[in-house]
């Protein structure tokens, strides 16, 4: 198997990189839709429709994206190990990741309170907490291409 994987690497790191765009574009996406939220109406229109919209984005995009990326990454990781004392960059990397798994666990954990009626945040929390995502995938992107360490 591990060969099988290692002749594939390139098919890996594709799907790994497809799988990321689809999570962070989820993640850019879902604090906007609770700014919105945050302003709806309570048991308004506006309100019902977000909450749909919020829990299939999770569900259908975020959420699968999220679990295919990591699997692939640890394929990675995996295929590298004799590497990894060296990899210096790959550890900064993967905090930026693990802050990214705590955002997506912020963000599905309030999904929940929102479905319930509740405000978790402010909106001016999710307007800041937008930005954050793209922030992340700036430094992963440049730790894993450049390799600057």
């Amino acid at each position: 198997m591990y060969s099988f994987l290692a002749s594939h690497i390139d098919w890996i790191k594709a799907l790994h990189v497809i799988a990321v765009i689809f999570w962070m574009a989820g993640m850019m996406y879902l604090p906007r839709l609770y700014v919105y939220h945050s302003q709806a109406v309570p048991d308004g229109e506006m309100e019902k429709a977000l909450i749909g919209q919020e829990h299939r984005l999770l569900r259908i995009i975020i959420n699968p994206a999220m679990i295919v990326a990591f699997l692939l990454g640890l394929v990675l990781v995996v295929l590298r190990h004799d590497q990894l004392a060296m990899i210096s960059w790959l550890w900064i990397k993967l905090f930026a990741v693990f802050i990214l798994f705590y955002i997506h666990g912020i963000l599905a954990a309030d999904r929940k309170k929102f479905a319930r009626g509740e405000r978790p945040r402010t909106e001016k929390f999710y307007r800041i907490l937008n930005e954050v995502p793209a922030i992340l995938i700036i430094i992963i992107v440049i730790m894993a291409i450049v390799e600057p360490f």
